[in-house]
């Protein structure tokens, strides 16, 4: 592998680094920290930085350039083609092992020709405006496949949600009627190439604007995306001139800053199976969300605690024809393709993963999903990387309405909301997921914790106290049966009475309304249950 210019330097430790689990502060943003703190996930040696005199000692060994970091996998990316100093490199003390990745990368600013056309595309017309946000125009079917317009029409569009997009360009993302909104509202928060080392990603191929136009394109009447409002971090990882593992590199370096930034989600259109070089190549036991590069780097994303989501690739009617990596990690969302009538494509990649893992999790739209092309005009196209962005915006909508829960409850709810929950195939997973049914799913448990803090193992308790217009009635029991209550004013009239059949084991909520016309003063609250009576004093 002697005409490879780009190695991997495997480092065994971090010792000697200036940098210490209990300063987070210097190598994590504040909503980063925020988002451990809240998720109850502790900093840990893997946040910590490479240790910087192993750094120093690379780029000191001769003609070597240091490309990039990998603070999770402790690993540097390099470029030289110096042997003697790999040789010096390979004798530090600090170096496990190290590796040819690719071959010479594309001269830097190099032009590269744009994906134009889809496969089987058909470019409809001019988009218009209208005045309604929530017009979807043609796009409607692949939001409401999901029903994604429910979370919508509550307010949840993504507003406040981080999204860190991979993948191989966003051409004229800068230029662009579709994006407009998401520019003048400052949604764009960070853009960056990690295959040329830059800051811009409006250059080269089209790929990622078209899946950013699935999330965040927003043109009443003609396509609204599925989370138009959530803020966007685009990240350029891929190298479509080639294919080799050193792209998986560059996958893992941009999650690792989107977690440093405090991203929530991450969205990637990007798999990895074959390579340029045969040498490199994976086989089938290998997707077990364990061997590759790129798997292992989405699973310590998943850990930091994002919600990582990936395309489940395009090799079902190919000699492949099993998903391909990062979409074999565990504890992330991989999509398989279906089109608005449910049907699977014949595309999508078979599961399961290596290990016998349900894969792909969900299916979304990716047979003839509507996209924004490159002339601004409404097109149709095929794929994992269409399907993927779909869903994974209605996720941060659904993310956005609970907060409180973390990317391992929303996956859960996720997949429990799909079609296929209880009987789980190898095309879509669980299924086509139902933002509906996930938010119930969600308010239900949210209710549940909200009563268990509020019983404090008691079974009946009401607030507020002093009394409103209405009570609310807390009520938890093992036995079902009916719930009686009356209200008593001092000399004992009764003045209301209510009756609520109870469910056992479920936490339950009961309004008293009408109260505002009792006049101050002190009552008495009894009930009446299949385990006793009881009362409760109240005040107004």
């Amino acid at each position: 592998m002697g005409q490879y210019s780009r190695f991997i330097i495997e480092l065994t430790d971090k010792r000697g680094t200036p940098f210490n689990i209990g300063s987070p502060e210097f190598y994590l943003s504040p909503e980063s920290i925020q988002r451990r703190k809240l998720y109850g996930i502790g900093v840990d040696s893997s946040d910590l930085p490479i240790t910087p005199s192993y750094l120093d000692s690379i780029k000191k060994s001769g003609r070597v350039e240091v490309l990039s970091t990998s603070k999770w996998l402790n690993m540097v990316l390099i470029k030289t083609t110096d042997p003697v100093a790999l040789a010096k490199i390979s004798q530090f003390p600090f170096v496990k092992k190290r590796n040819p990745i690719g071959n010479k990368p594309r001269i830097v600013g190099q032009q590269k020709t744009p994906d134009t056309v889809f496969e089987n595309s058909t470019v409809l017309y001019q988009h218009k405006m209208l005045n309604n946000a929530l017009d979807y125009g043609r796009s409607n079917q692949q939001i409401s496949i999901h029903e994604g317009e429910f979370l919508h029409n509550a307010g949840y569009t993504g507003n406040g949600v981080k999204i860190a997009v991979f993948d191989a360009g966003f051409f004229k993302y800068q230029n662009i009627g579709a994006f407009d909104s998401i520019r003048l509202n400052d949604k764009i928060k960070l853009t960056r190439d990690f295959v040329e080392n830059t800051t811009s990603v409006n250059e080269d191929d089209a790929h990622g604007m078209y899946c950013l136009s699935i999330l965040a394109a927003n043109i009443p009447g003609t396509m609204i995306g599925s989370a138009p409002q959530a803020s966007y971090y685009l990240f350029r990882t891929e190298d479509v001139a080639s294919e080799y593992p050193v792209e998986e590199f560059y996958w893992v370096a941009a999650a690792e800053m989107a977690d440093s930034l405090g991203a929530k989600m991450i969205s990637s259109s990007l798999g990895y199976s074959t390579f340029d070089d045969p040498s490199f190549d994976y086989n089938y036991p290998m997707m077990n969300g364990k061997s590759t590069m790129v798997s292992r780097g989405a699973s310590f994303a998943a850990k930091k605690g994002m919600i990582v989501m990936n395309s489940a690739g395009n090799e079902g009617n190919k000699s492949w024809k099993y998903i391909i990596a990062p979409a074999d990690t565990e504890d992330i969302l991989s999509v398989g393709a279906v089109n608005t009538l449910k049907q699977v494509a014949s595309f999508s990649s078979y599961g399961p993963s290596a290990d016998n893992r349900v894969k792909p999790d969900i299916a979304s739209v990716g047979w003839n999903t509507f996209v924004i092309s490159t002339t601004g005009a409404l097109a149709q196209g095929n794929g994992t990387s269409f399907s993927n962005p779909n869903i994974a915006g209605l996720v941060a909508c659904l993310w956005q309405a609970f907060p409180e829960f973390n990317n391992r409850e929303i996956i859960e709810a996720v997949k429990k909301s799909s079609d296929r929950f209880n009987n789980p195939d190898t095309r879509t997973g669980y299924g086509i997921p139902n933002m509906r049914i996930a938010y119930g799913l969600l308010e239900k448990e949210r209710n549940t914790r909200r009563a268990i803090t509020i019983l404090k193992n008691e079974r009946i308790k009401v607030y507020p106290n002093p009394l409103g217009e209405k009570l609310t009635v807390v009520y938890h029991h093992q036995k079902s049966g009916t719930l009686k209550i009356k209200l008593f004013n001092l000399e004992g009239k009764l003045l209301r009475d209510w009756s609520f059949n109870t469910i056992a084991g479920e936490y339950q909520y009961f309004q008293l309304n009408d109260l505002s016309v009792l006049p101050h003063g002190e009552y008495f609250l009894r009930f009446e249950d299949q385990v006793g009576k009881g009362t409760i004093r109240l005040q107004k």
